[in-house]
């Protein structure tokens, strides 16, 4: 594979651009926005920035990365003679079917489509084209540019030889892929959502308060980052998008979001993104009081 083009060129985006033209892959970076195309390169020239300055690479290699990365606000023009197109857009299926359907008819017929949902089916995806065969997920984790898994997900059509090649291509990239079926949340998201609405659930129902059981799961488990902060990170309003589609997929209410996190994101409270979540991300500190309230 030679040419790449990502749909979409918000957090997952650009990170995903970023590592497949830093391995020298011409990569086409797609989005109806200019300002969200010229937000996406700004974020990568800061990221090779962060590289050099750790010494890990050169600012040769910054030059020949950005080289292959080219904007395109038109679809038609930033996905013709693409060997994979990976869609990177907002994590609802409506939006996701009506990008597959318009990329089956733009797309040559030897093109992969991969889409980097964490949650959504792959083989519902698939059913917007006429090439199911050639449909796969390919699940990246945030940060791109640092995190070595990619979950690799087989829709019911699949074929072996795509899943082979997406593999392989995954590890060229340097990263470590894993291969998964398609149901609600696949691996990542169907173990870690619960985990992290469990939190929120014990934050609504005053056990402890958003630090203290950051704390628990920091010290305790040995967890990088606590689930309330991880939430945030992720965005609220994402994690209440798996937590609903696994809901909906699997009719189990132990994957029911909690209120809080209904409200909050009702509220716009939707972490970093916002600058408000479980913490606050300004200087005035009252996101701990804003997500206090509900609990009373």
């Amino acid at each position: 594979m030679n040419t790449i083009a990502v749909i979409g060129a918000g957090t997952m985006g650009n990170g995903i651009a970023h590592v497949f033209a830093q391995k020298g892959l011409k990569v086409n970076l797609v989005d109806v926005s200019q300002a969200a195309l010229d937000q996406g390169l700004a974020t990568i020239t800061k990221n090779l920035d962060r590289m050099i300055a750790k010494e890990a690479i050169t600012p040769n290699d910054k030059k020949e990365c950005l080289h292959n990365i080219t904007c395109h606000t038109n679809m038609t023009s930033g996905v013709s003679q693409t060997d994979l197109v990976i869609e990177a857009a907002t994590e609802k299926l409506d939006v996701k079917l009506e990008i597959f359907k318009q990329l089956d008819k733009l797309c040559e017929a030897k093109t992969i489509l991969a889409t980097n949902t964490s949650s959504i089916s792959i083989t519902q995806i698939a059913s917007a084209t006429n090439r199911p065969k050639q449909v796969i997920g390919m699940h990246f984790m945030n940060p791109v540019p640092i995190m070595k898994l990619v979950e690799i997900i087989r829709g019911y059509d699949t074929s072996d030889e795509v899943t082979a090649a997406i593999m392989g291509l995954a590890k060229k990239l340097g990263k470590t892929p894993t291969e998964v079926n398609d149901y609600p949340g696949f691996v990542a998201n169907r173990i870690l959502m619960p985990m992290i609405n469990e939190a929120i659930e014990t934050l609504y129902n005053g056990v402890a308060g958003v630090e203290e059981i950051d704390t628990v799961m920091k010290l305790g488990m040995a967890h990088p980052m606590g689930p309330l902060q991880l939430a945030d990170f992720i965005g609220l309003d994402v994690c209440l998008s798996i937590l609903n589609v696994m809901y909906d997929g699997f009719k189990n209410p132990k994957y029911a979001p909690c209120p809080l996190l209904v409200n909050m994101v009702m509220a716009g409270k939707k972490g970093i993104k916002s600058g408000e979540g479980f913490y606050d991300y300004s200087k005035s500190r009252k996101a701990e009081k804003v997500s206090a309230q509900f609990t009373s």
